[in-house]
């Protein structure tokens, strides 16, 4: 009886505070920015869905992994509004994200891997940069630390130089 007296209610933002640990005004700011889409009541108060405490806990995991609240909306949309997302639905969003991920672990390797030696940035300041960076030919393919950013000095076309 408890729950479905719940279900026609929904949940207050107390409760979905409660649950997913973000301050009242987190959550309407989400509802705001439509991350979220609660109801009004008759009495005209908030109320949420059981399914929008997922929607937020993702919405906070999105924002540590590195993702805007733009990238995050656009994942959302894929989700239905009139159903409770599934495990599938939840899959789908997850291999969308995948590929940013996936590229971002390969740029924290490669920094992890080189950091300690030259990364590449054109400053000619190293002993060793004769030996990585002859002549700064990395410049070529623009400024910043062109090998910590998936460039290689072997894909430079010297006549150009």
């Amino acid at each position: 009886m408890k729950t479905r007296l719940l279900t026609k209610r929904g949940l207050t933002i107390g409760q979905v505070a409660e649950r997913t640990g973000l301050a009242p005004s987190a959550i309407r700011f989400y509802g705001e920015e439509g991350l979220v889409h609660p109801f009004r009541t008759d009495s005209g108060q908030r109320r949420y869905e059981r399914a929008d405490i997922r929607r937020l806990s993702f919405v906070m995991i999105s924002q540590t992994m590195g993702f805007s609240l733009a990238q995050i909306k656009s994942a959302l949309s894929c989700l239905p509004d009139n159903r409770t997302p599934t495990k599938s639905d939840w899959e789908k969003i997850s291999q969308s994200f995948r590929h940013d991920l996936d590229a971002r672990i390969a740029q924290m390797e490669a920094l992890r891997e080189k950091l300690d030696g030259c990364i590449g940035c054109g400053c000619l300041s190293l002993k060793t940069c004769k030996l990585y960076n002859p002549k700064d030919r990395i410049h070529a393919k623009g400024p910043g630390p062109r090998y910590l950013m998936g460039d290689s000095a072997n894909d430079i076309d010297e006549n150009s130089m």
